[in-house]
């Protein structure tokens, strides 16, 4: 199995009721691909991190395999939030891919 783990900063433009709101889109967008993406087997967004934390929200995701997250990130559903929900409000995107047993 693969996880694929991405932290996202939002623009310093945004308001916290703003933010509140993209993240929620971000969240119901991106947990509305299970079921949709063949190999994706767990999608979870993180949105409320304590202070310390240096991002606004987190992406956990588990993939059946390299070959499935490959097709994930193209994925047109994907595309569609990337593209809608997430890229456009985002300032700094982290990710962290492994495999897992």
């Amino acid at each position: 199995m693969v996880k694929h783990v991405i932290v996202w900063t939002l623009k310093d433009e945004y308001s916290a009721e703003e933010k509140a709101d993209i993240k929620k889109g971000i969240k119901e967008g991106l947990e509305g691909l299970k079921g949709k993406v063949p190999g994706l087997l767990e999608i979870k967004v993180y949105t409320e991190g304590l202070a310390s934390s240096n991002g606004d929200l987190m992406l956990d995701s588990t993939l059946t395999d390299e070959a499935a997250l490959k097709g994930y990130a193209v994925h047109p559903d994907h595309v569609a939030v990337a593209d809608n929900k997430v890229r456009p409000f985002v300032k700094q995107r982290s990710c962290f891919d492994m495999v897992i047993d």
